[in-house]
């Protein structure tokens, strides 16, 4: 029998990350996020700050590379940065049951593991509010907060899958977090599993 998986795939703002969490507590199993950063910077070489900037963003100006303040930023750095993750990625499925979040884990283990691909979704108002109150304000107004994070992570997953990101063909099932709720989403994981 191949392990079991789930992947989280998230909107910033939807609460994908606390849901993948509160879903790995309930099963007893990890939950891999953060913890990627650390594992993909061992891998990788490069530093835990580039990793944790980089390792589910890309950028998508056409001179943003040029006017980077990151010695690292480069195509070929994401690219070495990529396969680092996604090794890892793989490692951990390999070793038995868990809930990873992001960085095209979906895309990744959709061949290699026994995987329950999710993406988790609300209205920008719900998401908006969500940001506020979890990340606390900034200068720049939630609603761009979430249109700048979305469209990294749109051309991110877009460069390295070569898939559409949030397109329900990718994803065994796609929760809107803002109607039915965090704890609802857990549930319905949690028997899906």
């Amino acid at each position: 029998m191949k392990h079991r998986i789930i992947t989280i795939s998230r909107q910033f703002g939807s609460g994908g990350r606390s849901i993948g969490k509160a879903v790995a507590a309930q099963l007893g199993i990890p939950c891999y996020d953060q913890e990627l950063i650390a594992m993909s910077a061992k891998e990788s070489g490069f530093s835990e700050e580039y990793v944790k900037k980089d390792s589910e963003y890309t950028r998508t100006g056409l001179l943003s590379g040029l006017f980077s303040d990151r010695v690292y930023d480069t195509p070929i750095t994401q690219d070495v940065l990529w396969d680092a993750q996604k090794k890892v990625i793989l490692e951990l499925a390999e070793k038995g049951p868990c809930v990873i979040v992001g960085r095209c884990a979906d895309h990744i283990l959709k061949d290699h593991a026994d995987c329950l691909r999710v993406f988790i979704h609300a209205d920008d108002e719900k998401r908006a509010e969500r940001i506020v109150n979890v990340y606390g304000e900034t200068d720049t107004a939630p609603a761009k907060r979430i249109a700048d994070k979305d469209k990294s992570r749109k051309a991110y997953y877009q460069k390295y899958t070569g898939a559409v990101w949030g397109n329900a063909e990718n994803y065994h099932i796609t929760l809107d977090s803002g109607e039915l709720g965090a704890e609802t989403c857990v549930k319905l994981l949690c028997e899906l599993y």
